[in-house]
């Protein structure tokens, strides 16, 4: 009889009959996925964090890099990526608004919260796109030594930055003839810059006014400003003109900082993406009464906690990257 019972009630336990904490199948899942993808972002963060203390001389200050807003000149430190926060955070909120309307059935709601959710995260991923490429393009422009190290450029009179187009005196030579419809190649330049090392460097002669500042940090967390004897001397051991950033040379510091922004940012903004895809598909069911016919609506509760999940994530990486 004991013997009954008890194989009875490991048949309940193992039969699919319980249900943790109240959970769905499908949505225990995605708490599993979830806090799996956790400890991947975790980690990268902490590779970030690692690096970014072990270089913390050189390292770029983010209110001197993102300083961009489409459509205006200026300096706007943080201003777009605080904006592009701001747009995520309300997606999510939008998101929250949506599962409440498909819990108590309420089929427009559900549309409206779900459409507006998809704008934001569509917007988020095209603000992301926009930045990257201002990161790849650059602003200044810098020079890079032979140890690697960046040098940029600052106006004596004012202490703003200048860039190397404003002093940068062109040298007559055959370099409109290197272009790619000619079919010759800068072997030895690497990659083609819109200015040669020379004319930067005898630009810099004739202009009393600029300085150079190296990327290395003071005691005040400052980059170092190089008197004009300093500038002169630091100058000729420069290799090379740097404009923008990619993953082997980045004008506004150490390269590990562009790596980890394109690999952190970038999947991220692949989650984003993926989640506005997956929003579209479920807003698309519920356009068409797919899930008023099964009589709930927990795939919208699935898919919002994706998106709350990146919109969490998001916060992380701001902090981390963008404040710290």
């Amino acid at each position: 009889m004991d013997s009954t019972v008890t194989a009875g009630a490991e048949e309940n336990v193992w039969g699919g009959g319980n249900r943790p904490l109240g959970a769905s199948y499908g949505k225990l899942m995605m708490w599993f996925f979830l806090v799996s993808d956790a400890l991947t972002f975790s980690g990268f963060l902490a590779a970030y964090g690692f690096s970014r203390f072990k270089f913390i001389e050189t390292w770029p200050i983010a209110d001197e890099v993102f300083t961009h807003v489409p459509f205006f000149h200026g300096n706007f430190p943080m201003y777009y990526v605080a904006f592009m926060t701001f747009v995520l955070i309300m997606s999510s909120v939008t998101m929250v608004l949506a599962v409440d309307a498909g819990h108590k059935m309420k089929k427009n709601a559900v549309i409206w919260y779900m459409f507006a959710t998809i704008i934001g995260g569509a917007i988020f991923v095209g603000s992301q796109a926009w930045e990257w490429a201002t990161f790849i393009n650059g602003d200044y422009g810098a020079v890079e030594t032979k140890g690697g190290r960046i040098l940029q450029f600052v106006k004596a009179d004012t202490g703003e930055r200048a860039s190397i187009s404003d002093f940068a005196i062109e040298i007559p030579g055959d370099r409109e003839l290197h272009e790619k419809k000619n079919g010759i190649w800068y072997y030895e330049e690497g990659t083609r810059t819109s200015l040669s090392l020379e004319e930067v460097t005898k630009g810099f002669k004739a202009d009393s006014n600029i300085l150079i500042r190296t990327e290395l940090l003071d005691e005040e967390g400052e980059k170092t400003l190089l008197s004009r004897e300093q500038s002169l001397e630091k100058l000729k051991s420069a290799t090379m003109v740097v404009e923008g950033a990619n993953l082997v040379q980045n004008e506004y510091g150490s390269r590990l900082f562009a790596d980890f922004f394109f690999f952190i940012t970038g999947f991220h903004g692949f989650h984003v993406f993926s989640g506005v895809m997956i929003n579209l598909i479920i807003f698309f069911n519920v356009v068409i009464g797919t899930y008023e016919k099964r009589g709930h609506y927990e795939m919208v509760e699935k898919v919002g906690l994706y998106w709350h999940f990146v919109d969490l994530v998001w916060v992380f990486v701001f902090t981390f990257f963008y404040l710290v």
